[in-house]
């Protein structure tokens, strides 16, 4: 509950304050935004099959969200950032269904 708490009080400061993001961060920050939205959505998951635990979640979150920049910055630093960023999304989309699918079964049990 804290991690939920944290997150809307961190996008009402974000959407208030709108602050402006460096121009060498812009491709990493969405490819970051997904790969957190993962560890967000298995937490829930955890959460709702009883088995949360948040020192998985808060390394889950910083793994995911390290991981996947770097993946993204070895792709620029290769030449195929953007065949790197898609497949990145690709996993990571595939992860955060999955775990929207068994939360959906949980909660109306279909």
């Amino acid at each position: 509950m804290i991690a939920v708490l944290g997150l809307v009080i961190g996008v009402v400061i974000g959407l208030l304050v709108a602050p402006d993001v460096p121009d060498w961060a812009q491709p990493y920050l969405p490819i970051a935004v997904v790969a957190a939205l993962d560890a967000v959505f298995g937490a829930l998951r955890a959460f709702l099959d009883g088995i949360f635990d948040d020192k998985v979640f808060v390394v889950s979150f910083v793994s995911n969200v390290l991981i996947a920049a770097l993946i993204v910055y070895l792709g620029d630093q290769l030449g195929v950032g953007s065949q790197l960023s898609t497949g990145v999304v690709v996993v990571l989309g595939i992860r955060i269904f999955t775990n929207m699918a068994a939360i959906r079964r949980h909660i109306f049990r279909a």
